[in-house]
């Protein structure tokens, strides 16, 4: 309520401007008459004489110190008031400006801002793809790791059962030989130098020490 009637009370600088705009029209119009009255009189005296002369002058003069005096404080006001508008316009012309200039340091900014956020999330991006790419390398590595030992325990113990298998054999075959030296009644000592011999050799074959 307080700033509708302060709003309300306030007059506008166009209503002013308008006001003293009527009052000067209303004023030359006066002019205008007093004007013309001196040049009716004059021409219905028939000639021009001297003391016309001066009374015209005279009438001049007062018409001009009207004028003056009429015109001078809505000139005044007039000019003051343009002045005011004029000076107003520049105000918010200025106040436009720096707005507009604001807004645009705000706008330089967020984009500022966005170019630093893009370039961190590309960033983080590439850092996160090295990260992966580093821990599926050392997964790949761990499993050839774990395949090359599970291949070499298989191998160790494949050979295990090949020497185990061989020797097996091997004492089979000796115990099939001593029970022939027995048949055929080789003695004792012969036997178990033959035994010995076949052991011996059995033992330094490659597969026998892999």
């Amino acid at each position: 309520m307080g700033r509708a009637g302060s709003a309300r009370g306030r007059t506008n600088p166009g209503e002013i401007t308008v006001i003293n705009r009527r009052r000067v029209q209303k004023k030359w119009l006066l002019v205008a008459g007093l004007l013309a009255w001196p040049s009716t009189a004059w021409a219905a005296g028939g000639e021009e004489s001297l003391s016309s002369l001066l009374y015209q002058a005279l009438n001049l003069l007062i018409v001009l110190g009207v004028i003056f005096y009429f015109a001078r404080k809505p000139a005044l006001e007039y000019f003051a008031t343009r002045r005011a508008d004029v000076k107003r316009d520049l105000e918010t012309a200025g106040q436009l400006l720096s707005e507009a200039e604001a807004r645009n340091a705000e706008i330089q900014r967020k984009l500022a801002d966005l170019q630093s956020e893009t370039e961190e999330i590309q960033e983080s991006s590439r850092r996160r793809a090295d990260e992966e790419c580093e821990r599926l390398l050392a997964e790949a590595r761990r499993q050839a790791e774990r395949v090359q030992s599970d291949a070499e325990v298989a191998a160790e113990q494949e050979f295990a059962r090949a020497r185990r298998a061989l020797r097996a054999e091997a004492a089979n075959l000796a115990a099939e030989i001593a029970d022939r030296l027995v048949k055929e009644k080789i003695g004792d000592n012969d036997q178990e130098r033959l035994l010995d011999e076949f052991i011996t050799r059995v033992d330094s074959t490659p597969a026998a020490k892999a």
